[in-house]
């Protein structure tokens, strides 16, 4: 029977759950080594794996030949930079040389050269990281629950009743979990900032093109490729990795300092509760709200101020849509018949609309582009709850009517106007489940949102199931 585990602290000896700036510290001092720390890792996945299930592939040998020759760095005194020999894991929507990236689907075969690195995934090769494996993902990114055909059910570790969200479920579980200290995921409507949330770490969606991404996305929603981890010192260390240069995305977009430390009460922080639209939680909006009292009680100038747009859930959907049909347009009808249903159907959704339809959703978000433009006129920043709910459990159908309102999303509206947003932990509901508290800067200021993220990471440091 699923348990729902306090949260702990975790110890300082901790190996699994030590951050990446640990880790590049005492590798440093010589107290530990890339093998140890890998070893650790790689046996805690191997005891936990089996009621998690986060990882697609998770790779020992390769990562203990990493580990070893960051070790030899290490010792040479020629370590490339804080994240050498740093365990990482990689969402299986990113190519990543020598595994295969089946995408969630069981459309997709694991045979191939499979010879090429996604440019966040060759930066951290090239910055000594040591490669874990791929983690779980929803079929092609392109649902919200932590499920596939291809892997099965992804589990929540503070309750394995529960889902961990998606589309970057197991990039989630692994970093909650302690199966090393970052992860990369993707975000085109959520799917690192929800999953976050719901299992109590810390992701980021960069403003969009700062993460170079192969194939570059284009189509309705396309997904921000971001880091997620235990502490935002981690997230700035691997922003600043991932976000070098690559020419095989022309829609990169210049590189800026990864963090920006300033005082609290020279911002001005606005936040809303619901957006105006959201049917939110009780319990969600409580610890919200003492987030908010926090970070006032800090020196914090907060306003409660929402932005002024209707759901854009209809623009989400349709965009998605069309992404989905565009997706699947090559699949045959047998391997239609392997897809996710929900997939499927969402594929179909999108086959009916007409180039008109598609079209007048991209105006709807140009709209409200302009309308946070305005907003940020008046404020630096912007708080909401990064979703309106604690984790569903595993077997929640989002396609099933809703008893009572709707629950609108929260991330979503950030993906559409391709922002820098971020979801840190918050507090716990009654039931021990997590909470997130979503920060949303001005594009390009991912800088800004990482160093308010710091300040209130000081006030509520992370906890991790008591797995």
């Amino acid at each position: 029977m699923a348990q729902t585990q306090p949260p702990s602290v975790p110890g300082p000896d901790d190996l699994a759950y030590l951050t990446a700036s640990e880790l590049s510290a005492r590798y440093g001092r010589r107290e530990l080594s890339p093998v140890d720390v890998t070893r650790r890792v790689l046996a805690r996945i191997e005891q936990l794996e089996p009621r998690l299930n986060a990882f697609v592939l998770a790779d020992a040998d390769r990562a203990l030949s990493a580990a070893h020759a960051s070790e030899d760095r290490w010792q040479r005194g020629a370590a490339l930079g804080p994240l050498d020999g740093v365990p990482v894991s990689i969402k299986d929507l990113l190519a990543a040389r020598g595994w295969p990236t089946r995408r969630g689907s069981r459309t997709i075969d694991a045979s191939g050269r499979w010879d090429e690195d996604a440019p966040a995934v060759a930066r951290l090769r090239e910055a000594g990281a040591v490669l874990l494996g791929k983690t779980t993902t929803s079929e092609f990114g392109l649902k919200g629950m932590g499920d596939s055909p291809l892997t099965g059910t992804t589990r929540n570790p503070w309750n394995t009743a529960h889902t961990p969200g998606g589309s970057s479920a197991g990039a989630v579980v692994a970093v909650a979990a302690g199966f090393g200290a970052i992860a990369i995921g993707t975000d085109g409507g959520g799917s690192i900032r929800v999953p976050s949330a719901y299992t109590g770490v810390i992701g980021l969606k960069p403003t969009f093109g700062r993460v170079p991404a192969s194939p570059p996305g284009f189509v309705g929603v396309p997904p921000h490729v971001g880091p997620i981890a235990r502490s935002v010192n981690d997230l700035v260390l691997a922003l600043s990795v991932i976000s070098q240069p690559d020419l095989r995305d022309p829609w990169q977009v210049p590189i800026r300092n990864a963090a920006e430390p300033r005082e609290l009460g020279s911002l001005r922080i606005g936040y809303s509760v619901s957006l105006g639209y959201a049917n939110v939680d009780s319990e969600v909006a409580r610890a919200f709200l003492e987030a908010i009292d926090a970070l006032r009680d800090a020196g914090a100038n907060v306003t409660e101020a929402s932005p002024g747009f209707a759901s854009p859930g209809s623009i989400v959907r349709r965009l998605f849509a069309a992404r989905a049909a565009f997706t699947v347009a090559e699949l045959s009808e047998a391997q239609r018949a392997k897809l996710d249903p929900a997939i499927l159907a969402a594929a179909r959704e999108g086959e009916a609309q007409s180039a008109v339809d598609y079209l007048a959703a991209e105006s709807e978000r140009l709209v409200l582009v302009q309308t946070m433009a305005r907003y940020h006129v008046d404020f630096d920043l912007l708080l909401t709850p990064t979703s309106a709910t604690p984790a569903p459990t595993v077997d929640f159908d989002p396609a099933a009517p809703a008893e009572g309102p709707p629950r609108e999303s929260l991330a979503g509206p950030f993906s559409l106007t391709r922002q820098p947003a971020l979801s840190i932990p918050c507090g716990f509901t009654r039931a021990g489940l997590p909470i997130g508290l979503q920060i949303v800067g001005r594009h390009h200021e991912d800088a800004l949102v990482l160093g308010v993220a710091a300040s209130y990471e000081r006030i509520r440091p992370f906890r991790a199931p008591a797995l």
